[in-house]
């Protein structure tokens, strides 16, 4: 029997048929013909369907997927307006990132790019799924991307833990660490959290309570990361990363933790080998300008020294803030300058940087420093600089004053805000100071 048919049959029996009645009808040629009709496929331009009913558009919240080596890392997605005219948005925490374009390729191909990141989602879109991949640009193979429309998470049973507050990590890093920090913030059974190393953050960590551990997840278009947190009975917290890492977390106000090596201070990581030398520096700038510490802009002037890169999401969290400070204190004689460290196809086009300076604001000198690999032998006056971003403060003397490594973004909550403090208290300091030294 055709789908038609059993459509047809399904059905209840219409008021004034009766069963002779209706064979009559059917018997009759038009009536055949709209059977027919009701069988055939619909236009060629239809929106994708589900079921035989017109798909709902885009537009509203999913629940997505990427594949990172070979781990599925679930987070939230939007996507907002009216096709074509389309925009996403991934999340970290409460802070939206936009994608720069959208738009709808051959009816059902949704394509969002974020300039930003130098990335895009492609994905194929068929009513309720969307299946694609996000692809990173010069950074790495593309990540598989899958999404369904966002649905009510379950309820947690039974008695859901308390483990908000912050917890000590130990751990040993490429960059010479012996701990980290775990905040976590908890509402009922819902938790978002961070790992804050010396770097930065991880971004907001966001999930719930399933069957005795705590599963949460980030990705907003960087920083893919999925921890499964279990309580322990001896009350440390038993931490899966990326389904191979396994860690242990205790309070800070354990005697255990206490008894652990202390996170390191971003404030002590990175040094210089002689304070009383000026910093010096010298690469182009995105229109080829060489820009230099000598140049008389700097001259005087209380100069941040920023080492970034377009790449890396932590110096996304700091822009802001450079920016912010920059409005507010270049008349006062602040200057900033950006090194920043990218790939050797984006210092070739550095449309990135471009869009990553753009996003954010920024007016300062951003200069084309080298590659990644690079930052520690492009600026031989730094000690252990292996933490981007770092900023070094030169006073008006032309000599560095602090040098601050990381950037404590908004998922560290008041390690965050101490972190803007600090540098603003410094800057604040220096500007105060009058010298007739020349650099």
């Amino acid at each position: 029997m055709s789908n038609a048919a059993c459509s047809f049959a399904a059905r209840p029996w219409h008021h004034g048929f009766g069963k002779g009645r209706l064979m009559t009808q059917l018997m009759r040629p038009s009536a055949l013909v709209l059977l027919v009709l009701v069988g055939m496929p619909g236009p060629s331009n239809a929106q994708p369907a589900t079921s035989g009913r017109p798909a709902p558009p885009p537009a509203g919240r999913w629940d997505a997927t990427v594949v990172v080596n070979e781990v599925e890392i679930p987070f939230q997605f939007e996507i907002t307006g009216r096709a074509p005219d389309l925009r996403a948005s991934f999340f970290d925490g409460d802070l939206r990132v936009r994608s720069t374009s959208g738009r709808v390729e051959n009816g059902n191909n949704l394509v969002f790019r974020f300039d930003q990141y130098g990335s895009r989602i492609e994905a194929a879109w068929s009513g309720n799924e969307l299946q694609g991949k996000y692809d990173r640009g010069t950074r790495g193979a593309p990540y598989p991307f899958r999404a369904h429309r966002a649905r009510p998470a379950p309820a947690s049973k039974g008695k859901i833990p308390t483990i908000a507050g912050e917890w000590k990590i130990a751990t040993t890093s490429d960059k010479g660490e012996k701990a980290f920090r775990f905040l976590v913030r908890q509402s009922g059974d819902q938790v978002s959290a961070a790992i804050l190393r010396v770097d930065g953050d991880t971004g907001t960590l966001s999930g719930g309570f399933r069957d005795g551990t705590f599963v949460l997840s980030h990705f907003s278009g960087a920083r893919p990361l999925l921890l499964e947190v279990t309580p322990a009975a001896d009350g440390s917290l038993e931490i899966l990363q990326n389904k191979q890492t396994r860690l242990v977390a205790l309070r800070v106000e354990d005697r255990r933790a206490r008894e652990l090596p202390e996170p390191t201070d971003p404030q002590q990581h990175t040094t210089v080998k002689d304070r009383a030398a000026p910093f010096t520096f010298s690469f182009p700038d995105l229109n080829g300008q060489l820009v230099s510490n000598t140049d008389p802009r700097f001259q005087g002037k209380v100069v941040m020294v920023s080492i970034t890169g377009s790449w890396c999401p932590n110096c996304h969290d700091e822009a802001p803030f450079l920016t912010e400070l920059y409005k507010k204190y270049r008349q006062s004689g602040l200057e900033i300058v950006g090194l920043a460290f990218e790939e050797a196809d984006q210092l070739k086009n550095p449309e990135r940087l471009r869009a990553f300076m753009k996003q954010f604001g920024v007016t300062y000198p951003m200069l084309l420093a080298g590659e990644p690999d690079q930052v520690a032998d492009k600026l031989p006056q730094a000690v252990n600089l292996n933490a981007v971003p770092t900023t070094f403060i030169i006073g008006r003397d032309g000599r560095v004053r602090a040098v601050h490594a990381g950037f404590a973004g908004r998922a560290s909550a008041d390690f965050h805000t101490r972190a803007k403090q600090q540098v603003t208290a410094e800057i604040e300091r220096l500007l105060a100071e009058r010298t007739s030294t020349s650099r």
